[in-house]
């Protein structure tokens, strides 16, 4: 529903506000971004709070104008509306987590909701629809992943199901051979009714449970042979399927995880070359790996045909310079699967190269409060998560934004939270949620650990003040 007829007035007022909306939006989420990081410094509580309010204030202020340029831009009354419910949305996750878990990480949680809020904006900028579809996925996640943090205090004994995360995982993946849809050229959706889910995206937090099950008990030879074809049946499955960004991420997570669980670098440089041969096997033996790569190699030259989705996410990043085109004045049309594999693109357009390595600086600030997490676990099993899960978490980013500026070729991964997804959005959010539980674990334990210790150092001082009465008595009788 249109909202008034466009005169000449608003359509001032629109060509300045998206004009200066492009520098407040880059300031402002480059402030967030110095944040992301000045955060480490120091250990003042109360600074770290004011910072988190802050991140906060700004995220909304971002918002805030993304709405309004988007309005002005088309007039559409549904814009409003949607943009309320996404701001409910967005504040009520925001005051649950932390009511629900006074100890939960504020940073992880900031940057959950900034990448979910700009994945809302540039969704909703392509498609109305697929924005609704979105703020639902993320809508019921986030009220269920309010359990997990819960789960994992409460629950001591997933070290224990090895065995059962292994076997789901490779049955998850291997159901769409029965009942799977192929989409994009790879066969790994399974779709019912509306809905399209793709289990490797649920199957990638199972598998992370199942390494460190195993690796977190023994790092031997013999036994890490056996995990690591565990392992590879994974990835064979999803190979298969010719979901090659999803077998990437398996393969990087089972060496990130295993040199961490063992410190052997041989490990580590086995992996490595085992994987460039299987590269290389894989480039001979399947066509859409040499596709792949051709359209990596010379998308100008085949801009007709295999290159043209990388050609043309170039031009997108190209024409949007440093500062971008302005919200809403790209062309993400001519973008193939602009919504999902190639959102990066469409903002590099429409915000510019700024906001676009200010949000790869948040991704990697993610990372880097994940690794943060898991070195300070104490149990073994859940360290080996946390890596786990941040190696999967940083890999895919750096898929997803490698493939669509052409630094490595094309796999057809999402941006976590960002992209169009409702698979993606919940496994992603799913993680984080794993991650704060964990981080609450830890707080929880350290609590403990300081009330242990106040409760064993007052019998002691009472007993030396004790001492020392008693030594000033007898003084005093010998005087």
């Amino acid at each position: 529903m249109r909202f008034f007829g466009n005169t000449n007035g608003i359509g001032v007022i629109h060509s300045v506000l998206v004009e200066l909306s492009k520098y407040l939006i880059i300031i402002l989420f480059a402030v967030y971004t110095l944040h992301c990081f000045s955060v480490f410094l120091g250990k003042n509580g109360e600074r770290k709070e004011k910072i988190y309010h802050r991140q906060n204030r700004i995220m909304y202020s971002i918002h805030a104008v993304c709405a309004l340029v988007l309005f002005l831009n088309s007039l559409d009354i549904k814009i409003l509306g949607i943009y309320a419910l996404q701001l409910a949305l967005l504040i009520f996750v925001n005051k649950a987590y932390v009511y629900v878990y006074k100890n939960a990480s504020k940073m992880v949680l900031n940057n959950m909701l900034m990448l979910l809020m700009t994945g809302f904006v540039m969704i909703g900028r392509i498609n109305q629809g697929y924005v609704i579809r979105q703020m639902v996925f993320a809508a019921a996640i986030c009220v269920a992943g309010l359990f997990i943090p819960f789960l994992i205090e409460r629950y001591q004994h997933f070290d224990r199901l090895g065995m059962f995360y292994a076997a789901a995982g490779i049955l998850m993946l291997a159901l769409v051979f029965v009942i799977g849809t192929e989409k994009y050229g790879a066969r790994n959706w399974i779709v019912v009714g509306s809905f399209a889910l793709q289990p490797s995206e649920f199957v990638k937090i199972i598998y992370v449970f199942f390494l460190a099950a195993f690796l977190a008990k023994r790092t031997d030879f013999r036994y890490v042979v056996f995990v690591g074809a565990v392992a590879g049946l994974h990835v064979l499955v999803l190979v298969a399927e010719k979901d090659l960004g999803a077998a990437l991420i398996f393969f990087i997570t089972f060496l990130g995880v295993l040199y961490v669980a063992s410190g052997r670098g041989a490990y580590l440089f086995a992996g490595l070359m085992g994987g460039v041969v299987a590269a290389v096997f894989a480039y001979h033996f399947f066509s859409h790996v040499r596709t792949r790569v051709t359209a990596w190699l010379d998308p100008w030259g085949t801009i007709d045909g295999a290159g043209y989705q990388v050609a043309r996410s170039l031009f997108a990043i190209g024409t949007g310079g440093w500062f971008g085109m302005g919200l809403g004045e790209g062309i993400p049309a001519k973008i193939p699967i602009a919504e999902s594999d190639f959102i990066f693109s469409v903002i590099s357009e429409e915000l510019g190269a700024f906001f676009a390595v200010c949000l790869i600086l948040v991704e990697v600030s993610c990372f880097i409060m994940f690794i943060n997490i898991a070195l300070k676990m104490k149990r073994r099993f859940y360290k080996l998560v946390a890596v786990g899960l941040a190696v999967e978490y940083i890999f895919q980013v750096f898929l997803t934004i490698g493939g669509v500026t052409k630094f490595i070729p094309s796999t057809g991964v999402t941006l976590p939270l960002v992209s169009y997804g409702g698979s993606s959005c919940l496994s992603t959010v799913i993680l984080f949620c794993i991650i704060q539980g964990m981080y609450v674990l830890n707080e929880e334990g350290e609590r403990k650990d300081e009330k242990a210790a106040r409760g064993r150092n007052i019998p002691d001082s009472r007993e030396k003040s004790g001492r020392k009465r008693k030594a000033g008595t007898g003084d005093a009788q010998k005087g």
